[in-house]
Formats: C-alpha cells, structure tokens, sequence
C-alpha cells in the first residue's frame, strides 16, 4: 500500500516513471530510515501519542528491519515507491495498528532527508578515511624515495629540479586541505530536519526535537521547517562539491602518473598489475584505471552541476524534482570511494627509475640556482638572471 493512497490506481507507466530508481537507491537507506524511525518512535512516546509498550514494540520492530537492511535482506517492492513505504507496510504486517502510528508527526519529505543527512555523514567519514590511507600510502612512498629528484615543470616545460618528495608531497598535503573542505560539508549538514513534516512543520503536538537530534547524533536543530526542504539540494551540492575537491586532487594525480610513466619521461614505471592491454598492439600496456580516474572528474562534476540546476528555478517548499538529486549524490560517493582506492593501490606499487630521473636533470634546471649563488656573491638579482641567461643563450652584444 502506499503512504498517499486515496482508493484509486495509478497508470502503471506513469507510476514505474515517477517512481524511477528509488527502489534500488533506497535500499542503502533502509537501515538509516529504521535508525530515525526508532527514534521517531521514542519522540512519539514523549509526545503521548504512544504509551511505553508501543513505542517499545515499534523499535524492536525497527531493530529486526535494521538488522535486514544492514545485510541487504530487506524487500522494497517496485508496487511500494520506495524504502520509506516498504518500512511503514512492513510495520504495519508485524504490528497491524500500531505500525500505522509511526508515521504520526512525521512527511516523508523530512524522513528522507533524515536518513539521507545520516546517510551522508556516515559516507563522509568513510572518504575521509580512505583520504588518510592514500596520504599514508604517500608518506610512505616519501620515506623510501623522497631523495630522487626530477625535473619540475612549469608550462609543460623543464624548469626547476623537483623531487619524489615535493612531488608526492604535494598531493600529500593537498589532501589534507581537502579533508577541511569535507569536514566543512559535514559540519553544515549535521543538523536534525526530524519532526518538520512537509516543511510547514507539525500541527497541535509538541515535540522534541531537541531530544531527537541528540539521540540521532547530529549536533544541532534546523529549526525553520521550509529551509529544511529547501536545504535538501542545497546541502547535496555542497557535499557533492567537497567530494569533487578530492576527485580534482586524484585528476591531476593521475595525469601526472599518465604523463611521467611513459617511455617518453619514464620516471616512474607501473606494475601491470594495475595496467590492461590492447586487443590488437601485443606491446601495449596501458595505463586504463588511471585514465578512468581522470575522467570520472567530470563525472562528479556533472553530478554537482544536475543537483544545483535541477533547484534552480523552483520556489520554496518541497518539489519531487528532488527526487533526482538523490542518484548523483549516491554515485559521486561511490564514484570518490572507488576512485581513492585505486589511487592508493597504484601509489603504493609505482616504481621510481632513479636512472630516468637523473638523466633527465640536465644542466639547464639549475640556471635559477647558478642565478642565486651569484645573488650570495653579491650581484643585484637582475644582473645574475641576464648573466646566467647570457651563459646559456649568448650575449646579443
């Protein structure tokens, strides 16, 4: 049965088109949704809608369910819309009545934002994670190989020596720097929309949200029920965008690896573990996961771009349109997760040919340190720079 059901049927095409994909996404929601309904549960019980026996039967109920999502034996029926349908009917057939009451004081409009911003948070930690293994891998790395120097290159030409260890050491802290930007998304979305309704908030009861928020572990209460709905694609977008500055990071990791293991610079070499083959060139080993690492930049980006146009243009207040922010989101977090994965498994197996890197280091890299020492001497740094300049293109005196 369906939560709007009014006694009449919908046309089986548009109802599989408005219900699109969300029996699917919904399934990593389940248990989120089973944690706020617990919860749910127990504001309703302080409310005095439910006396302690109920709220009690309804989260154990939700326990068992939790138990099922968690190991993906939880059905959600194409017939159901969505997970937060499927959970209610699954009440319901447990508890007959009482099931019917968990949805008191509550829209699905703020229950799926509720398990989407528990979704998210758990999510964020878990890139956080994986940024800090990549950094170990790094630092790693470093340690083992950070004295090997190499040309650095400023538009796409040989410029400055450079090294293993300012090289990955760049990618090292750059990370670092984006773990604030996550922690920045994290820190604005951890607010409670539990108990704000459809975004008018709940009539004649009184409940409490402060309670809500601290059993469910956000840190504090959105209070204004509208900004919740009108918030849902906003904060979206700035996750997904946090998400794009570690994606940006592993982008110009990879072009450089794509670049500098080639035969043409050869400073770093791949195992082909990490590399597949052409189906016609026998010789070919090519450097795919890395390829796809960098396009699925774009991926992300495009992500970003349909949540924030697709709230553009809408008033305030709950629109279905936002139904369709929901599969970029999932994606971009599949997408960064698998991404630094990958980015730590080839960090850790490149090898360094310190042969190539120092061929590579011709004499003409050190002219700004030739340029310098005549500055320790004592000439003006512009008299060095053209001496220097004269050395290495002759004088036109």
């Amino acid at each position: 049965m369906k939560l709007w059901s009014k006694g009449y049927e919908l046309d089986p095409t548009v109802e599989a088109y408005t219900v699109g994909d969300d029996v699917d996404l919904d399934r990593a929601l389940v248990a989120y949704d089973c944690t706020a309904s617990a919860v749910h549960a127990r504001v309703l019980r302080k409310a005095g809608v439910l006396n302690e026996e109920e709220a009690k039967r309804l989260v154990d109920a939700l326990g068992r369910m939790k138990s099922l999502a968690e190991k993906n034996e939880f059905p959600i029926r194409p017939e159901e819309e969505d997970g937060h349908t499927a959970l209610e009917n699954r009440l319901v057939e447990q508890l007959g009545d009482l099931g019917k009451k968990i949805h008191t004081a509550r829209s699905r409009n703020d229950q799926v934002v509720t398990a989407l911003r528990l979704y998210m948070k758990d999510r964020l930690d878990d890139v956080s994670s994986l940024v800090d293994t990549l950094v170990a891998a790094l630092n790693v790395r470093i340690d083992a190989d950070g004295s090997i120097q190499f040309p650095g290159y400023t538009h796409t030409r040989r410029a400055m020596p450079s090294s293993f260890a300012m090289w990955a050491g760049s990618f090292a802290e750059s990370l670092s720097d984006t773990k604030l930007t996550l922690g920045a998304a994290r820190e604005l979305i951890d607010q409670n929309p539990l108990g704000t309704g459809a975004g008018y908030g709940i009539p004649v009861l009184e409940l409490d949200r402060e309670f809500a928020a601290r059993e469910l572990g956000f840190a504090r209460v959105q209070s204004n029920p509208l900004y919740v709905q009108s918030s849902r694609p906003k904060f979206e977008a700035t996750v997904v965008s946090a998400l794009l500055d570690v994606m940006a990071d592993l982008h110009r990791l990879a072009v450089d690896l794509i670049l500098f293991s080639s035969s043409e610079f050869g400073f770093f070499s791949l195992p082909r573990e990490v590399c597949t083959g052409s189906s016609i060139m026998p010789q070919k080993v090519n450097p795919d996961p890395l390829e796809i690492l960098r396009a699925r930049y774009h991926e992300v980006l495009a992500h970003e771009v349909q949540i924030r146009t697709t709230a553009a243009g809408l008033i305030s207040g709950y629109h279905r349109d936002f139904q369709c922010t929901k599969r970029p989101l999932m994606l971009s977090f599949e997408t960064v997760a698998a991404s630094l994965r990958v980015a730590e498994i080839v960090v850790r197996s490149l090898t360094v040919d310190v042969d190539a890197c120092r061929s590579a280091c011709t004499d003409e890299i050190y002219a700004t340190e030739r340029a310098y020492e005549l500055v320790q001497q004592g000439m003006p740094f512009r008299d060095a720079y053209r001496k220097v300049a004269d050395e290495l293109f002759g004088s036109e005196d």
